[in-house]
């Protein structure tokens, strides 16, 4: 069970200031009384407006008379700036922070056996998983590990964050690239909304048998809406096992899942330029509606900070080279091509991002040309238009009727949600394994 949960409406500061003093008196209690050395894990900038950069702050803040270092789980994507680790986390010194290096700063710790992986996806995916871990995580001597989260629904673990910090997050190459295509496989909208997906299932089990040891908690943040349509602080739940995370993740289906009973025709969606500069990110655009919208409908993702397709040089290639084209030709080319095979998590990114040919996906990039988004299998549209047309001063969260009568569905961030008809989120064949 979790050491203690705040629940509201909206959490003040006092509250989650209050939330963090008392889970260093309880890891005290139950972990190490004595903390002089304690890593802090927080998302990246990705997830900039959960407010986990401010939380890991104030943890820092608590912390006076200790050596606190900070690792924000980046996985594969691009490392902070000091200039964006500042914006993120405030006063904590940039000598203190370091930068995930997923191929060459990691250590193998286990692996995952692929009898289970096999086991856990119906026979979906049949290879192992190598357990490759963030070498200054595994070898360092830590008096505390505070794993710091927003928690809500993803496309690869059903919900974000608790063990997905280390897997993903802290994870190696070929940790994230078996991880990600078995995922893939699977079925992307198998997993999206599951409490307990088969990868997360697999990830629930090595941390059991291999993590034992390790002195870490969870701090599970949970956001919704209020009344003014603003993102704000609904629930921290904080402990050291799974039901922490369960809570987090059951709290999150209650308020981050949207359902319909008739599929959506349009969506537009907007990624902040702050937070989303390659479509690797901006896709969860993509991710998150696809089980809301109609056969022939449109997703339009009005993104002016993407400036590229993948985090790493290597992916982006990939994208532009093969496209976000459907999982049958995606899958075949796989069989043979070795550039596909040497980065699979690439692949499965390309799965995740293509619609399958069912509904229209329109980018409007603030630097990505009309030909470059094209010959990724998308259509594209002027990012200067589509913001003027859809203004974000005057447009509702929801519903907008426009002044010509068109109607769309506008969602402001849609990396803090799920939107899906009824039919699709409470599919029997899709399975929890909780």
């Amino acid at each position: 069970m979790p050491w203690f949960a705040i629940e509201g409406e909206a959490l003040t500061e006092a509250q989650i200031q209050g939330a963090v003093e008392r889970t260093l008196e309880e890891a005290r209690k139950r972990i190490n009384k004595d903390l002089k050395r304690v890593l802090l894990l927080p998302p990246d900038l990705t997830r900039a407006h959960s407010g986990a950069g401010k939380i890991t702050e104030m943890f820092y803040k608590a912390l006076p008379d200790a050596h606190v270092e900070l690792i924000p789980t980046l996985g594969q994507h691009v490392p902070h700036t000091e200039a964006e680790n500042k914006w993120m986390f405030g006063s904590i010194p940039e000598e203190r922070i370091f930068a995930h290096d997923w191929r060459g700063g990691v250590t193998h710790v286990a692996t995952i056996p692929a009898s289970l992986v096999k086991e856990t996806t119906n026979g979906a995916a049949d290879w192992e998983i190598p357990v490759d871990l963030n070498t200054k995580l595994m070898t360092e001597q830590w008096d505390l590990i505070v794993n710091i989260g927003h928690v809500v629904p993803h496309e690869v673990l059903g919900f974000a964050n608790h063990n997905k910090n280390y897997y993903i997050g802290l994870g190696g190459k070929d940790t994230i690239c078996a991880s990600h295509i078995a995922a893939a496989v699977y079925g992307i909208e198998n997993n999206l909304g599951c409490l307990v997906t088969p990868l997360r299932a697999c990830y629930n089990w090595s941390e059991e048998e291999h993590l034992k040891d390790l002195p870490d908690l969870y701090v599970q943040i949970v956001m919704h809406r209020d009344a003014d349509n603003k993102l704000v602080t609904s629930g921290l739940f904080v402990g050291d096992d799974l039901e922490t995370y369960l809570q987090a993740a059951r709290k999150s289906r209650e308020q981050n899942i949207i359902t319909f009973e008739k599929p959506l025709k349009k969506v537009v969606a907007v990624m902040q330029p702050d937070e989303f500069r390659a479509t690797w990110v901006a896709n969860k655009a993509v991710y998150r509606t696809r089980m809301a919208i109609a056969d022939g409908g449109e997703l339009l993702i009005l993104a002016p900070g993407v400036e590229r397709f993948g985090e790493q040089p290597d992916v982006d290639a990939l994208i532009r080279k093969y496209g976000y084209k459907g999982t049958p030709r995606t899958l075949e080319l796989y069989k043979t091509e070795a550039d596909m095979q040497a980065i699979p998590h690439g692949v499965a990114h390309l799965i995740h991002g293509s619609s399958e040919g069912r509904f229209t996906i329109t980018y409007a990039p603030g630097h990505l040309t009309k030909e470059e988004i094209e010959q990724v299998g998308y259509q594209y549209a002027d990012v200067k238009e589509m913001e003027k047309r859809y203004d974000a001063a005057t447009m509702k969260e929801g519903w907008n009727t426009m002044p010509d009568g068109e109607e769309v569905f506008y969602i402001s961030t849609p990396s803090a949600g799920l939107w899906s008809t009824e039919a699709k989120l409470n599919n029997a064949s899709r399975l929890d394994l909780s």
